[in-house]
């Protein structure tokens, strides 16, 4: 038994040196090489600064709004609801957010809505939604606004990031990025 615990422990303390020094050293050392130095992307806008990889929360009918978080959007507390798909407490959730969503865009089909806009993603800051969020939301946004929908369409077509190399992930668009674009079509 000796010979198994020795190498053990040591296999765990050369673990916790490596994971939790070096490894974050050499992590930290790459994100200093980018332009916001490993904060997070940064946007200054009117004076206030958001980050473009933190879902943000729109209430107002004239912006598109965010995909739903299940901390209230507080990057401090990142995390999911972790209720599954059959917990009563989840679905009362989910049902409220649809008849939310229904409320503010009339003459949608409740089949119609993506999945993103009333379920909260993992950690719950998602910045992102999908194509498909974002232009169910077009017709409510235009009206609110008076922008004719074809122009919102290409402004959500150039807000649309496309997957990493082409190939991982699918087409989605950044929600503050959309807004921020939102506000400077006056």
């Amino acid at each position: 038994m000796k010979e198994h615990i020795l190498p053990a422990i040591r296999l765990t303390l050369v673990c916790l040196v490596f994971f939790c020094g070096i490894y974050t050293l050499i992590v930290l050392g790459i994100a200093q090489l980018t332009n916001s130095k490993g904060k997070g992307e940064i946007i200054i806008e009117n004076g206030k600064k958001y980050y473009a990889n933190v879902g943000q929360k729109f209430t107002n009918d004239e912006y598109f709004r965010s995909r739903p978080s299940a901390v209230d959007y507080n990057a401090a507390g990142a995390a999911g609801s972790n209720k599954g798909p059959a917990n009563p407490d989840y679905l009362k959730t989910v049902r409220q957010r649809i008849d939310t969503f229904l409320i503010h865009n009339p003459g949608i089909d409740k089949a119609d809505i993506p999945s993103d806009l009333v379920t909260a993603s993992g950690a719950g800051l998602d910045p992102h939604i999908s194509v498909q969020g974002a232009s169910i939301q077009v017709k409510r946004v235009a009206h609110v606004r008076g922008i004719s929908e074809s122009q919102l369409q290409q402004l959500v077509a150039q807000n649309t990031e496309k997957p990493l190399l082409g190939l991982f992930g699918t087409e989605r668009v950044n929600v503050l990025r959309l807004n921020i674009a939102l506000d400077k079509l006056k």
